[in-house]
Formats: C-alpha cells, sequence, structure tokens
C-alpha cells in the first residue's frame, strides 16, 4: 500500500470538501439591554451598608460570626430611618 503524507492545509482542505458546504452563521448583534434603575431605597441601604459593614468585620476584613446577617439588618434600620417622609 502506497503511503500518502498531507500538509495540514490540504488535510483541512479534503475535511472540509467530504463533509460538504455547511451554512455560513450569521453573526446578528445581541440585543443591548436596558440596565436597570437604581431606586432611591436601594441607594439609601447601599450607603447605609457601607457605612455599618466594618463594624461587624474583623481586622483581617472577614465577617465575625453572624456579621453579614447584623450588618444587613442594621444598614436597613439606618436606611429606613434616613428616609424622608
Amino acid at each position: 500500500m502506497a503511503e500518502v503524507t498531507l500538509t495540514l492545509e490540504e488535510y483541512e482542505a479534503l475535511r472540509e470538501m467530504a463533509m460538504g458546504s455547511t451554512p455560513a452563521i450569521i453573526d446578528t448583534p445581541e440585543p443591548v439591554q436596558k440596565k436597570r434603575k437604581v431606586s432611591a431605597s436601594q441607594r439609601r441601604y447601599g450607603r447605609a451598608f457601607k457605612k455599618v459593614a466594618p463594624q461587624f468585620k474583623l481586622k483581617n476584613g472577614s465577617w465575625k460570626k453572624n456579621g453579614f446577617r447584623l450588618a444587613v439588618r442594621a444598614a436597613h434600620k439606618l436606611a429606613k430611618s434616613n428616609r424622608k417622609l
């Protein structure tokens, strides 16, 4: 039996011919999603959380036991008291 050596380009060309021509995939741009509008209460809560979080953390920056939960509650309480009626 004869030995056949092909270059990579020749091999890929033969493979494409054998597989048949596949339809070209058209790149359609994905629809741009709107950014959500951050509500006033969410902004108040975010600022309050950043303010109280250090009180519930250890020196190395990790949370104390139940620290995150307590910080969330304290931030909600602080944000609620800071809202304008």
